[in-house]
């Protein structure tokens, strides 16, 4: 059996490395000979009708060794009759096993690489076979060929064959070389900002490479993103030159093929996706805790790493960063870096678990988010170029095209919007937004869940928020939240009201456009639990303008939020907007109303993340702040708030101090409290019964305090 490194060097489609070859059973003398007949047998069965892309030679010459190696093995297997083997003899078969090992994992290497990425390493490629080469020299340089009782013919051929091996030299295919050259002249031409002849490409991918259909170029695309995630270091080709390839390649994917035949896939894999997600929902099991993502609770598809050590899925995780937050969901702790690992053993655990209880799985498919974050920090100006061209054409198809062709135009720009700043500026301008708005009102599930997630993808470019809002797109966005065929689509359609509301002069145009309030307030009660982090947070940022305060209380916003302190992934945005709408006594009152607000934000005190300890805290002070004597005495009756605002006095964060240092002030102010309380004495223990003691040491601590530390 393979062992573990090799899998995962033909998984990744890197080059096999030496290292990975260790022998990975201990082969006993008696099944030797059987065991080596097997795997030649093999490798001659497998490849000997294969017809490689590339490494044509190199390929046929190998099996050709392989063949010589299976018919000496068979002759000496009836020689020997069950006899004793030379000692000489036998630690050349147990080299001979590695090597025929070796030669299968990187014939099987050429035959399943992508074209282009196999083209790129022709001379390393064509190195690995000159290494196999001379080491089968080396190894018939030391065989007792002529003491082990081979037939007259055969021992001809073996040695025959060890003489060529002698004399073997690197062989690197002069076809294969220039058309890499050739590819390397087309990134130069768009390097230089000349876009190579439609003829000439079609000569290099169709009749060359053999790339007949769209399906082939999508797939060599995926191959190339693969090499980008799994890139490293220095290794040439650089990530700018896998870059400009993946580029190049999506333009001729456009350019030569079109778009009729790509929206049935999409619809089958959207349709699947249901599928899952329906049996998934119907299922008895309880999927266990380990195998679901921390932020959105769901099954894991593809489990990733993050710096931190914990595990997220890898598409839940990448939203995360792409909104920009900098921290782990789970622990609060700083990201060191950005870079995704798969976590293969758990996904092979997760696919055991489905396939043991039934349940469909859904294996990673299409872009990898982390391919947009790696290659987003090595453009080159080729695949800017490239890209640029294939964004014409696909704004093309969304004004003129057909309605099959229009949704498959909005799902590519969908996918060019994820990577880099410059796609999603030139995108824009080139005028992609309207015929985006369009879409968003398509009877077609897929045509507008692309159309709104590619204007999520754009407004992450600051400048083009306002191309987005000038162009009419608001309402059509408020549309799709309310009543958008997918929960993807809606869920999107949130995220993009989110982004556009970083703007602050657009905060109020959002919350005033009908049903925008209402809707967000809906998926916060109601939706998934990825759906609940997109409206919360675009809640929160309309309620940091004020003029929206009463908007969100009439739009039933407080009171989703409110309830939203009880959920595990939503409670700190949900703190914190509260802390900001309670600030107008409207706000306050409306907050006060609300049966579970106090028992909510006590509940984060006690049991959330620093974070939103500091945003409970907060809102409770600016409650008592704004809301008056009721609101006052509603929160210094709160049973065990003593003891939580002793403990964040020394562990929270800074802020939270701060904010635990006015609430106890005012405590102190409030003849309730001390009555209630008892007085809060240094390091809030609380004093003795005498009401001297209580009226002297109350609140000494805070005596330093400055009033602009209110605040």
């Amino acid at each position: 059996m393979a062992s573990a490194a090799i899998f995962s060097s033909l998984r990744r489609r890197r080059s096999p490395s030496l290292e990975a070859f260790i022998v990975p059973v201990d082969l006993s003398e008696v099944a030797l000979l059987e065991t080596l007949i097997y795997v030649a047998g093999d490798v001659v069965s497998c490849f000997s009708d294969n017809r490689f892309p590339f490494q044509r030679r190199n390929s046929r010459a190998l099996v050709g060794k392989v063949e010589i190696f299976r018919s000496m093995l068979e002759c000496l297997r009836d020689s020997t009759d069950g006899g004793v083997l030379l000692p000489t003899a036998v630690l050349c078969l147990k080299e001979l096993y590695l090597l025929l090992y070796r030669s299968k994992i990187l014939l099987d290497y050429c035959a399943r690489s992508s074209k282009l990425w196999l083209l790129l390493q022709n001379h390393c490629v064509s190195g690995h076979f000159h290494d196999l080469s001379q080491e089968f020299s080396t190894l018939l340089d030391v065989f007792p060929v002529g003491e082990i009782g081979l037939s007259d013919d055969v021992r001809e051929q073996v040695e025959l064959l060890q003489r060529q091996s002698r004399r073997a030299k690197l062989f690197i295919d002069k076809k294969d070389d220039a058309l890499r050259t050739r590819f390397f002249w087309f990134l130069d031409e768009f390097e230089s900002g000349r876009v190579p002849d439609s003829k000439d490409l079609r000569c290099f991918f169709v009749d060359k490479l053999q790339m007949l259909d769209a399906k082939s170029c999508r797939v060599e695309v995926e191959a190339l993103e693969e090499q980008i995630v799994n890139h490293e270091g220095d290794v040439e080709p650089t990530v700018p030159v896998l870059n400009g390839m993946v580029a190049i390649t999506r333009y001729c994917r456009f350019l030569l093929f079109g778009f009729e035949d790509e929206l049935e896939i999409e619809i089958q894999k959207r349709a699947r996706k249901r599928l899952i997600t329906q049996e998934i929902a119907e299922t008895f099991f309880t999927v266990p805790k380990d195998f679901c993502c921390p932020i959105t609770l769901d099954l894991m598809c593809d489990p990733v790493i993050i710096s931190t050590g914990q595990t997220y899925d890898r598409r839940s995780i990448w939203r995360w960063m792409e909104e920009g937050h900098c921290t782990c969901p789970k622990t609060g702790l700083l990201l060191s870096h950005n870079r995704l690992v798969p976590n293969r053993a758990l996904r092979n655990l997760i696919m055991q678990w489905c396939s043991a209880h039934g349940v469909p799985y859904d294996p990673p498919e299409g872009v990898d988010p982390s391919v947009e974050m790696f290659a987003s920090a090595c453009p080159s100006k080729a695949s800017l170029e490239a890209n640029r061209e294939t964004a014409m054409l696909l704004i093309q198809q969304l004004a003129d095209g057909s309605q099959v062709a229009k949704t498959v135009a909005a799902r590519e720009i969908r996918l060019l919007a994820k990577n880099g700043k410059e796609n999603r500026a030139f995108i824009a301008q080139a005028g992609a937004i309207p015929h985006l708005r369009n879409l968003l009102s398509s009877p077609n599930f897929v045509a507008q869940e692309n159309s709104v997630t590619a204007l999520l993808n754009l407004s992450i470019f600051e400048r083009n928020k306002s191309m987005i809002m000038e162009e009419g797109c608001l309402g059509s966005i408020v549309e799709v939240l309310q009543f958008g065929h997918t929960t993807e689509a809606r869920e999107n359609a949130a995220a993009t009201l989110f982004s556009l509301s970083a703007v602050h002069e657009y905060k109020k145009r959002i919350a005033d456009n009908v049903g925008a309030v209402e809707a967000l307030a809906w998926l916060l009660l109601q939706g998934t639990q990825r759906g609940k982090k997109d409206a919360v947070t675009a809640l929160f940022n309309l309620s940091t303008h004020t003029e929206n305060c009463l908007r969100m209380i009439e739009a039933g916003a407080v009171k989703a939020m409110v309830v939203a302190l009880g959920n595990e992934g939503v409670f700190e945005e949900a703190a914190g907007a509260l802390a900001l709408i309670v600030r107008q006594p409207i706000g306050a009152m409306a907050v006060v109303g609300e049966e579970a607000a106090v028992g909510g934000l006590l509940g984060i005190m006690r049991c959330g993340t620093p974070r939103g300890k500091e945003n409970a805290v907060a809102a409770l002070l600016e409650l008592c702040r704004s809301g008056g004597a009721a609101a006052t005495e509603r929160v210094v009756r709160a049973p065990a708030l003593a003891g939580l605002l002793q403990t964040l006095l020394f562990t929270g964060t800074k802020r939270a101090r701060r904010k635990a240092a006015s609430l106890a002030r005012v405590f102190q102010r409030c003849e309730n409290a001390s009555l209630h309380y008892g007085g809060l004495g240094v390091g809030y223990a609380f004093a003795s019964d005498s009401a001297s003691t209580r009226n002297t040491t109350s609140f000494g601590i805070y005596k330093h305090h400055s009033a602009s530390s209110l605040c």
